[in-house]
């Protein structure tokens, strides 16, 4: 195929040849829309010029370098939550967008704090997801006494002090996952959930809904004291297996954060997927494959592209426009996703 010519982008453009020109070599002021407009041109044409002219356009821009903190680097939620805050980064044309990923390797409050602490001086925002503890609150207190805002995301923590939460609302997920089961069950029985941790405010919300639900609509059900599994695989594996030997009346199951892959390994090797309603949280290839053979029931996904977009908006409004008085929250709703969504 012939490469396109300067002749072919001013065509495509709907300019002269002279305004690619000095777009292209910034001899004279170009409108920001018709240099934009050249830009979008040459992508779409695929001009050899395109980094040129991307160079010329962002060159007197504001940088801003944000710092986000994950968890799990090796977990496939993490990676895709890593990949869609680039996208939705790299997507904003008028600013530069730095971002410093980090990812947590423990559940300790401690290390979190640690991370949020130091960032600072190096990033003008912070987002990051982990637990609620007194550690956590005292280093965004601190950060926030320098100018840096924190955002917490999925998983609230330090209310009161953080700039804003962006995530699911996680008490109505809680009670959307107590009304299927009661639905899904042909007979009342006993429920079993499983906690990542005490210290994430997202999955006691979860928790708060789903018993909320069960003690107004469906008495009929018992709901288990809930088992803690550190969102680990393993751990997973050897309490839904002790559960499934203490339980035969055991009819559903919500695994409010990680480490769903062990209960499914569980349900599988029992034979008992069939017989019990069992809901899991984010689409990973373990879970697709799962609901596609209708060995679990559903699957809460966190729209992960809407929430990286708008959380990279919002930090960029907060820095050019200050912190707000009144710290909110930013819900996004979780989609649900059933063996025919597939």
């Amino acid at each position: 195929m012939k490469r396109p010519t300067i002749l072919d982008l001013a065509a495509a453009a709907g300019v002269s040849v002279a305004t690619v020109d000095r777009v292209l070599n910034a001899r004279l002021p170009v409108r920001e829309e018709t240099a934009k407009k050249v830009y979008e041109a040459s992508e779409k044409i695929g001009y050899h010029g395109t980094n040129i002219i991307r160079q010329r356009m962002t060159g007197d821009l504001p940088t801003y370098n944000f710092g986000i903190v994950l968890r799990k680097e090796r977990q496939t939620f993490y990676k895709d939550f890593a990949h869609e805050l680039q996208v939705a980064a790299s997507s904003i044309k008028d600013r530069h967008i730095n971002l410093r990923i980090e990812f947590a390797k423990s559940e300790e409050p401690g290390e979190l704090a640690e991370l949020i602490l130091g960032m600072t001086g190096k990033v003008h925002a912070i987002a990051a997801t982990g637990p609620d503890h007194h550690d956590v609150t005292k280093a965004v207190t601190t950060i926030k006494s320098k100018g840096v805002p924190t955002f917490s995301l999925l998983s609230d923590f330090a209310q009161g002090v953080r700039e804003a939460y962006l995530g699911t609302n996680n008490m109505k997920v809680g009670r959307t996952a107590a009304w299927m089961i009661s639905k899904l069950s042909p007979v009342p029985g006993k429920v079993l959930l499983f906690l990542g941790g005490h210290r994430f405010h997202g999955h006691s919300l979860r928790e708060t809904g789903f018993r909320a639900y069960m003690r107004e609509y469906a008495p009929e059900f018992e709901v288990l004291d809930a088992l803690v599994n550190l969102e680990t695989r393993r751990l997973t594996y050897g309490l839904m297996m002790e559960t499934l030997s203490r339980y035969p009346d055991l009819v559903g199951l919500y695994c409010i954060g990680g480490g769903m892959e062990g209960a499914i390994e569980a349900l599988i090797q029992q034979n008992r997927s069939e017989s019990i309603a069992c809901l899991v949280n984010e689409l990973t290839p373990e879970s697709r494959q799962a609901l596609l053979e209708r060995r679990i029931s559903g699957i809460f996904q966190t729209p992960l592209r809407e929430l990286c977009t708008d959380l990279i908006m919002t930090m960029i409004h907060t820095k050019e426009h200050g912190m707000a008085e009144s710290p909110g929250q930013r819900f996004l709703p979780a989609h649900l996703l059933v063996p025919e969504s597939l």
